[in-house]
């Protein structure tokens, strides 16, 4: 299976701009690499902070990026959305019986389960008893076949002290853990708000976020009081899952540094005979 995963556009009114960026310009930018390299794609997910003060006509922007977009595509919440504003804007956007932007996505890969780790009014992530209880239902469900999971908020903390203190809170974290040593057949966790490529594994799980499509987090181990911001290039990933392995390739969708053969072809004949991109 071929999904690509995107992740926090924090798409604005449009036309405006946000530390200095197009958010919806680096998006549609996004959605034109995809359509033209991966259309054969069977899925994209975008793993919240769709819009980044959550206005309506973000979100409406978000629904025409979209319509263009080749490949189905299926999202969840950032602690950026709304969900009172976000459910307007998109009728049939799949909930749960509690109201939770929560679904679960067969695929030739096996279940995917979308979850909702937001808590209205605040950025830091949590995941409640019934959002619990939907989890153990679609795990229980889902035994036997592969399953992964995607969510917004990691459910760990990462080292960088700013994005730990609004990951999901502590005792919500800690039993979403102790729900899932119950289950042996999750693979993979994919998730977003970290704006940082990162990659590990967690509780048996492997795990991997990426660089959103517009501003991104810069790594800095010591800052407590502010998130570091940067102008790293934006990303997307290109994920293939098979039976016995995952491949997670990183693409720098606007990268405009010089492409050129390596091995035997000589960097100045070339460079005499291409123009570099500046």
């Amino acid at each position: 299976m071929k999904l690509i995963h995107l992740t926090d556009p924090h798409l604005t009114v449009p036309g405006h701009q946000l530390y200095g960026l197009d958010p919806l310009a680096r998006f549609h930018a996004a959605i034109d690499n995809i359509n033209a390299h991966h259309a054969d794609a069977e899925l994209c997910v975008i793993t919240g902070d769709l819009a980044h003060d959550a206005k309506a006509s973000a979100y409406d922007a978000l629904s025409t990026a979209l319509d263009r977009l080749i490949p189905p595509c299926h999202f969840i919440m950032g602690n950026h959305d709304d969900r009172h504003t976000l459910k307007q804007q998109f009728a049939d956007l799949p909930l749960d019986a509690y109201g939770f932007v929560q679904t679960a996505l067969k695929t030739s890969a096996g279940q995917f389960l979308l979850l909702d780790t937001i808590q209205q009014g605040s950025h830091q992530g949590a995941y409640c008893e019934k959002r619990l209880q939907w989890l153990r239902e679609q795990l229980e469900i889902s035994k036997g076949v592969d399953t992964f999971l995607f969510t917004h908020h990691p459910p760990f903390n990462v080292g960088i002290p700013a994005m730990d203190a609004i990951g999901i809170n502590a005792a919500d974290a800690r039993a979403l853990s102790i729900l899932l040593e119950d289950f042996d057949h999750v693979r993979h966790l994919f998730f977003g708000h970290l704006h940082r490529p990162l990659s590990g594994m967690w509780k048996g799980i492997s795990f991997n976020t990426l660089r959103s499509t517009c501003h991104q987090v810069w790594l800095d181990f010591s800052a407590s009081d502010i998130i570091p911001g940067s102008h790293e290039p934006p990303a997307y990933a290109v994920v293939f899952i098979e039976k016995d392995q995952l491949l997670v390739h990183t693409h720098d969708f606007l990268d405009a540094s010089p492409k050129y053969p390596l091995g035997s072809w000589r960097w100045d004949e070339w460079h005499k005979k291409e123009p570099v991109i500046t």
